[in-house]
Formats: C-alpha cells, sequence, structure tokens
C-alpha cells in the first residue's frame, strides 16, 4: 500500500519557552520522498533527548516548520533506488541525522547507514528509546576513550556522570556488558542512584558533594576513564585530580571555555563526543552507525543490555511533546521519555 501524501507533524516555527502553547504545534505535512539511499519510514514510536530542546531553544527556524526529533522505531513502507541493507516491511530503528527533518511526524525519510534492525522483543516504545544515546555511548566507549568491546579483560575504573541519564544509563550497561571496568555512576536523588545501579553501576557517588573525596575511598589508585554527560566544566579540576596519568575523558555537553591547561601535567587526553558528526558531515564511514545499531540489537536480543525507557506520555501531538520537553529542561527525568503512535485517523 502506497503512503498518505499528507502526515500529521509536530513542529516549531519559532523559538519559544515550552510553557507557550504555540512552542510546539500539531500541523499536516507533505509525506517526504525518499532519496538514493533513504528508507521511507512509518514512524510507531520516538523518544525524547535534550537535543530536541536545545535545537528548539536556540535554532530559530524564522517561521518556517521544523519538525524536531531523533529517535524513532518504526517499519519501512518504501525505499531508495541505491538501498541494500533493508527492504519494505523490515522493522527499524534509528536517530537519524541532525540536519534533516526529525522524527516527531508519521512519516520520515532516513539514510539507510543510519538506521538498525528493531530489536526482537521490545516494544516500539522500548526500541525508540535506545539510538541517539546508543550510538553516543558506544561512539563515546569505544571510539573516543579507545576502550575495546567484548573484552572482559579489559580492566580498569571509568566514571559515568548521571548515570541514571539517557546517554549514562546505556552507556553503563554497554561498559558492564562489554568490558571488566569496575563502573562508578553518580546520581543525586535516591531514585536515580537506585536506577543507576539497576543499569549495572558498581557504585554509585552524589554529584551533589565533592566529587574527589568519594571517588578517593572506591578507587584510591585513581580513575583510568571518566565518560562525562554532564557539568564538564565544572568537574574538570576533580576529573584532573583523580584521573591517573595518561587517562582519558569524553564529553558530550556543552559548556562556553574549558581550563584544558589542567591536564597537560598528567598527560590527560580530553576527547569530544557528537554522534550527529558522521550524519553532519557525510563521512566515508556512515554505515558504522548501521552496524553499531545492529550490535545493540544483537546485545538486546541476547538479554545481555535492555531498554532505558522509563516513561511513555502517549501519542505523538504536540501537547505530549510538550510535557516531555517540559520534564526534560527540568533535569529530573530518568532514562529515557517516549510517545507511542499518533492519534487515530490521522497519517495512516
Amino acid at each position: 500500500m502506497n503512503p498518505p501524501t499528507t502526515m500529521p507533524a509536530v513542529a516549531y516555527r519559532t523559538s519559544l519557552p515550552i510553557e507557550d502553547p504555540a512552542s510546539l504545534a500539531d500541523l499536516e505535512l507533505p509525506v517526504p520522498a525518499p532519496g538514493p539511499h533513504d528508507l521511507l519510514i512509518r514512524v510507531e514510536a520516538v523518544a525524547v533527548n535534550p537535543v530536541d530542546y536545545k535545537v528548539r531553544q536556540n535554532a530559530d527556524p524564522g517561521g518556517e516548520p521544523r519538525v524536531l526529533g531523533w529517535d524513532a522505531a518504526g517499519t519501512v513502507v518504501a525505499v531508495g533506488e541505491q538501498v541494500r541493507l533493508f527492504a519494505v516491511g523490515d522493522q527499524v530503528y534509528y536517530a537519524g541525522a541532525l540536519d534533516r527533518p526529525g522524527t516527531n511526524s508519521r512519516f520520515q525519510a532516513v539514510d539507510e547507514r543510519l538506521v538498525g534492525p528493531k530489536p526482537a522483543g521490545l516494544s516500539w516504545a522500548g526500541a525508540a528509546a535506545l539510538p541517539l544515546t546508543s550510538l553516543t555511548a558506544w561512539e563515546g566507549l569505544f571510539e573516543r576513550l579507545g576502550l575495546r568491546p567484548d573484552a572482559p579483560d579489559q580492566h580498569g575504573t571509568l566514571l559515568v556522570t548521571a548515570a541514571a541519564g539517557g546517554v549514562g544509563a546505556i552507556t553503563v550497561q554497554l561498559a558492564r556488558a562489554l568490558t571488566g571496568l569496575t563502573v562508578i555512576g553518580t546520581a543525586s536523588r535516591p531514585e536515580t542512584a537506585e536506577f543507576a545501579r539497576r543499569m549495572g553501576a558498581h557504585h554509585v557517588i552524589d554529584h551533589r558533594r565533592p566529587l574527589v573525596p568519594q571517588l578517593a575511598e572506591l578507587a584510591p589508585e585513581g580513575v583510568d576513564h571518566v565518560f562525562s554527560t554532564t557539568g564538564t566544566d565544572r568537574n574538570l579540576a576533580a576529573y584532573a585530580e583523580v584521573l591517573k596519568p595518561f587517562g582519558r575523558i569524553v564529553a558530550i555537553d556543552d559548556f562556553d571555555s574549558l581550563p584544558l591547561g589542567l591536564l597537560k601535567p598528567k598527560s590527560i587526553s580530553f576527547h569530544w563526543e557528537f554522534m550527529f558528526t558522521r550524519s553532519m558531515f557525510r563521512t566515508p564511514d556512515q554505515a558504522e552507525q548501521h552496524r553499531i545499531l545492529s550490535e545493540v540489537a544483537r546485545l538486546v536480543e541476547a538479554g545481555r543490555i535492555t531498554s532505558t525507557a522509563t516513561r511513555d506520555l502517549g501519542p505523538v501531538d504536540a501537547a505530549n511533546l510538550r510535557a516531555a520537553h517540559r520534564l526534560l529542561e527540568s533535569g529530573r527525568a530518568i532514562g529515557k521519555t517516549t510517545l507511542t503512535g499518533f492519534r487515530e485517523g490521522t497519517g495512516a
């Protein structure tokens, strides 16, 4: 069956506070045509990430509708002429590209090289919660920090900040499943500390308190690796103190400046992780994200990791997405927040 010509979508036209009802709006938009390497996907569920509200707040589209969203699961309904990895009817999950329309629409065109097979046994929402954070965590651990996947003989200590957040939770799981590292997570509330332990953290410390004395008790010889998901500028001096010589830091958050000179005495290396780099710059190895998502799906199916979805807010519409943005902006979300399906009678 051919897809319809128009579809329900949620977009923003100008940067507004999330309390403003016009900050996100329900629209009817044309269904995109897939390019040569594209899959046209019928979106069944989406997840929300901090990048959604950061783009909404900081990239004003000047009155034109911009569709946000960079996590989804759905079914392939059409393919471009050069597609080789998938076929119509395949169930998939993906994060997509930052410089193309996002997942908050019933249909989306996505380069097949950025897409993985949906993990069997997961709900649509459970699958939609994984792509962006799994890619971030995998690239951060195994490309930026230089760890080896599936190496239980690989020892040392890894610090993961905000270990109950979307990226932190899957980073903890991947590190536990694929390395022999001791994983120390940070959290600030009893419920987030408990979630971080459920994800597999060996130890959880309070990031509202000074990190150095807490880490000195757990890792008196020092920390080997830091996966910094938040507060990198605030915590850099602590990282420099607790890391061993030649240690490594990978960071994913945003800040204006960083005193990297603190890292020189120990020859500590600092690395950025931005999972949109491959798609944004059309690197020759874009298909590496297909491979990573395929491997993550296998790990889920083998029971070695699990989805981090914790809350589903209902169908994809402007009101529910405003609630999701509001929750993430509060800084109190645990795991991943999802939305499933569209209103009956829209964009079938």
